[in-house]
């Protein structure tokens, strides 16, 4: 028992090396949704003559749906099974995906691919979130998660930006697909062969933990605690405007008349902003008040969605599209570290997991209700109401969770 309690030192320093190969596994499993995120409206559009916004989206709301799912399980088993199961159970389940995008002729076997897509990545991200929270501890819990979903969405981004690429040379179809088998068949070459599982770490922290281990985490996380319950609230709104950008951003480009090439650059930004501004933002986590960061995050994103409604100029889509993914940088890391601070280790994954479950139906609510919207208003309008509707969120997090001191005290 001794033995475990000295090798399972919880601190990033302590922990760099196993760290380290998990920022690496989450870039790849970023990657992996990084292949659809510019070219699936051509692909549709040109492979199955798809042309509804409502029907386009269908393949968001089953990714949504079955992501968030596959969250809230990961999360809710992860101390039972074990946290690297996990992970090299959803890289086992997306290597076919890749596969079937690149040759199926069926939109149906296309939203299945789709659904194994989603469970993969709840499984992989959650994994790797809360292995990160397990290594670090609290204080570099923020830092943590900035580099964790750094390394994410930097990929994604990267990732989008090459298959446009690809697909404007050579077709959105086998090659950039193609890739994804590769990048699928890597993170299961390192989850399984120098992975180690971090469950232990938890028997050390929760030794030291003030937090009431409570029960009913899910009502818990969803309703009753004002804190956690904001922080859900707008990790949902922040997925679902996510969820409209990915279906509608493309769509709109496509209607200002920019090439493939364009586009693909355009949708790479937002991403790579986003990725790269959570190297500081999750630090940042760490040292000012959580709640200040949400607020002002969320209400950033909804007037950036706004004005992105009336852009028309590549520079403009550029500089709106920086400015959006400032936003979502400033909160992405802060809602899981927010989480982590308000929960007992012993109950912590399972609360994450409850967090990632409504965070994640965000996509699949913004492809419904963005669809719905530009389908019988016009897409401007969609884009508009998701803003309008950010700003709402960020408000309701202002006025239910609890004030705390703008400079944090580190532990």
């Amino acid at each position: 028992m001794n033995s475990i309690h000295y090798q399972a030192v919880q601190g990033l320093k302590e922990n760099w090396k196993q760290f380290s190969l998990l920022v690496v596994i989450n870039a790849l499993v970023g990657s992996m949704i990084g292949l659809e995120r510019s070219i699936f409206p051509e692909y549709a559009s040109t492979i199955f003559g798809i042309e509804s916004n409502s029907a386009f989206l269908t393949f968001i709301i089953v990714f949504g749906i079955s992501k968030a799912i596959s969250n809230y399980y990961a999360g809710k088993y992860a101390n039972r099974l074990g946290r690297k199961n996990l992970l090299v159970l959803g890289w086992i389940i997306v290597l076919p995906v890749p596969l079937i995008l690149a040759f199926t002729d069926s939109w149906l076997i296309v939203l299945l691919a789709n659904l194994l897509l989603g469970v993969s990545q709840g499984l992989t991200w959650s994994s790797t979130v809360i292995m990160k929270i397990d290594l670090v501890g609290p204080k570099n819990r923020g830092l943590a998660m900035g580099l964790n979903e750094f390394a994410g969405y930097l990929a994604i981004g990267i990732t989008a930006y090459f298959t446009a690429n690809l697909a404007s040379n050579f077709g959105v179809r086998p090659i950039p697909f193609l890739i994804g088998f590769g990048i699928a068949l890597l993170g299961l070459y390192l989850s399984f062969f120098f992975l180690k599982d971090t469950t232990r770490f938890i028997r050390v922290e929760k030794t030291d933990s003030k937090k009431e281990e409570k029960n009913n985490i899910f009502w818990n996380t969803t309703f009753r605690s004002p804190n956690l319950s904001s922080i859900t609230q707008a990790g949902l709104v922040n997925n679902l405007n996510d969820g409209m950008i990915w279906g509608l951003l493309p769509l709109l480009l496509i209607q200002k008349e920019f090439s493939l090439n364009e586009i693909g650059k355009l949708i790479a930004i937002y991403p790579l902003v986003w990725g790269m501004g959570q190297l500081f933002s999750g630090k940042i986590a760490d040292i000012i008040s959580k709640k200040f960061l949400i607020v002002f995050g969320m209400i950033i994103q909804g007037f950036a969605i706004i004005i992105l409604a009336y852009s028309n100029s590549f520079s403009q889509f550029s500089f709106i599209s920086i400015v959006l993914g400032i936003g979502t940088a400033i909160v992405y890391p802060t809602f899981l570290a927010a989480i982590s601070d308000e929960t007992h280790p012993e109950v912590r994954a399972e609360s994450v997991g409850v967090f990632r479950l409504w965070r994640d139906l965000g996509y699949a609510f913004g492809a419904i209700l963005s669809g719905w919207i530009a389908d019988n208003f016009g897409l401007e309008l969609a884009i508009v109401s998701v803003g309008m509707l950010t700003i709402a969120s960020g408000i309701i997090t202002q006025l239910r969770m609890t004030r705390e001191a703008f400079f944090r005290k580190l532990r």
